[in-house]
């Protein structure tokens, strides 16, 4: 445990002093890990809040995404039970007010060597089409709602969501389902995960 605990320790301080990526900004990398964390929270990329805090889901996003899974700050900021790791995890700016994409370079070049560190993970939730294609491959369905609404389809380890984003809010009304049906399966896949 102390050798998983330092080889992590190691890679989140190489994560944090990478400047692989050309950004319009200075880099600030942005990785919440644990080797006892139960859950991953596999997003896009930090937003521009998260990017000035350092904190991940430190935005409306990430209140929302604590309302979908019923957890209030101080739980889900337990390292020892939620990893968070971006499928990029530097802001990547903006372009018309929206935020750009992960960086390419990002997941192939650190996922490699972070999720095997991970071993305790025991449901990794997949926040946007970018983590769902990555993690699911061939698997993920053409668009982001129809992977969404077949999660029952994905073994009972990961679960597809949609970014919690207020961009998002018409996306959800118009599938009712998410609320009445998903919600209530996510929420006991994360109890069942921090048992």
């Amino acid at each position: 445990m102390a050798r998983r605990a330092s080889e992590l320790d190691r890679l989140v301080a190489e994560i944090g002093a990478c400047r692989v990526c050309p950004l319009p900004h200075a880099p600030r990398p942005v990785v919440w890990v644990h080797p006892d964390a139960r859950i991953l929270i596999a997003g896009q990329a930090p937003g521009r809040r998260v990017h000035e805090s350092g904190v991940p889901w430190d935005d409306p996003s990430g209140d929302r995404l604590r309302e979908w899974l019923q957890m209030d700050r101080r739980q889900f900021y337990d390292k020892t039970r939620i990893a968070v790791a971006a499928m990029g995890f530097c802001y990547p700016g903006t372009v018309n007010g929206a935020d750009l994409p992960p960086r390419r370079e990002c997941a192939p070049l650190w996922r490699p060597r972070l999720l095997p560190l991970l071993k305790n993970v025991r449901l990794t939730l997949l926040v946007g089409s970018y983590a769902q294609r990555y993690h699911l491959g061939a698997a993920a369905k053409a668009t982001l709602g129809e992977t969404v609404r077949a999660w029952r389809d994905y073994p009972p380890d990961v679960m597809p969501l949609p970014h919690p984003s207020w961009r998002n809010s018409a996306w959800l009304k118009r599938n009712p389902w998410f609320e009445q049906d998903l919600l209530p399966d996510l929420r006991r896949r994360v109890s069942l995960a921090l048992r």
